[in-house]
């Protein structure tokens, strides 16, 4: 299995390294994104697995997270998988769901870096205490809101509900089709094998003319009080990707890891694209997306200036 796994990663730089006409800073970044490939197909093959499988069990879903809220969103949310966050805006948008619920949820996804984080052996240690920071950031300010913040969100117009879909737009209810379960982990894959091409590529133009990682983190306010506040910022982004491009600064040393914790903690991904659009309450949006990034920025200049936890 090692001897098998070696053969799998030196094909790419087999295959690019004689290309003479690109840069090394592109050769870098297509032989780095194509060895994630395999452990990018594998984990989204298990995500699509359990998409499928809670798919059916929506009903289950919307009892438990009425009956516990933000504790029981929290440990749903935190599979890497964005369509929950989805699911939820779209329940909180009818009412269904608490304010503190919906933000548990919200906190605790953790899309498409979970993926990114696996596929580098180096950095796998650091998944669990992710996920477990971001789950008690979820549960603890979930519960908090739902008590202290007493602002009552406008009771939705009645529509019929679009059909929710997951991060590549597929139906979470698909049944277990043959091509619909292979070709969404496929899509899924592409998608962010492109987009971690793009930033590997960009970083990698920037490295080389500024010099160093080092250089190249000064540019970005490592060390800087303003980082995880702009990370914040950024994770609100609505789009899956953006917490794969986050992690992917915090692999190349350009980021820290409050600010890594601050970016993914508010990154909703698609479910604050329902919230924006679906929410006829607009000051209830602003009071949710302000308590996003307020906490996110918090809790990532904690863990900034904490060394508890070995990089």
């Amino acid at each position: 299995m090692h001897n098998f796994f070696d053969i799998i990663t030196n094909i790419p730089e087999h295959l690019i390294e004689p290309i003479g006409f690109l840069p090394e800073f592109a050769k870098e970044a297509l032989i780095d994104s194509l060895n994630l490939v395999p452990f990018l197909f594998v984990v989204f093959i298990f995500i699509e697995l359990i998409e499928q499988y809670f798919a059916k069990k929506k009903h289950l879903l919307v009892f438990f997270m009425k009956k516990i809220g933000p504790l029981f969103g929290s440990l749903f949310a935190s599979v890497p998988q964005c369509g929950f966050s989805v699911i939820a805006s779209t329940l909180y948008t009818r009412r269904i769901l608490s304010r503190g619920t919906l933000l548990a949820v919200y906190f605790a996804t953790s899309d498409e870096a979970i993926p990114v984080l696996v596929s580098d052996p180096s950095k796998i240690y650091l998944i669990l205490p992710i996920i477990l920071i971001k789950i008690i950031i979820a549960v603890v300010v979930g519960y908090l809101v739902d008590i202290f913040v007493t602002y009552k969100a406008k009771e939705p117009v009645a529509e019929v509900l679009p059909h929710t879909c997951g991060c590549c737009h597929h139906k979470l209810s698909d049944a277990v089709k043959t091509k619909d379960f292979w070709w969404h982990p496929v899509k899924h894959t592409f998608n962010i094998f492109i987009f971690i091409l793009i930033v590997s590529l960009i970083l990698g133009y920037f490295l080389s003319s500024v010099g160093t990682e080092e250089n190249l983190a000064k540019y970005c306010l490592m060390n800087s009080p303003l980082q995880p506040v702009v990370a914040s910022l950024v994770g609100l982004i609505p789009n899956c990707a953006i917490s794969v491009m986050l992690t992917i600064l915090f692999l190349k040393h350009t980021i820290s890891f409050g600010s890594l914790i601050a970016g993914l903690s508010s990154a909703g991904g698609l479910g604050l694209l329902v919230l924006l659009t679906k929410n006829n309450d607009k000051k209830d949006t602003a009071i949710i997306l302000t308590i996003l990034v307020a906490v996110s920025s918090i809790a990532g200049l904690i863990l900034q200036y904490y060394n508890g936890i070995k990089l």
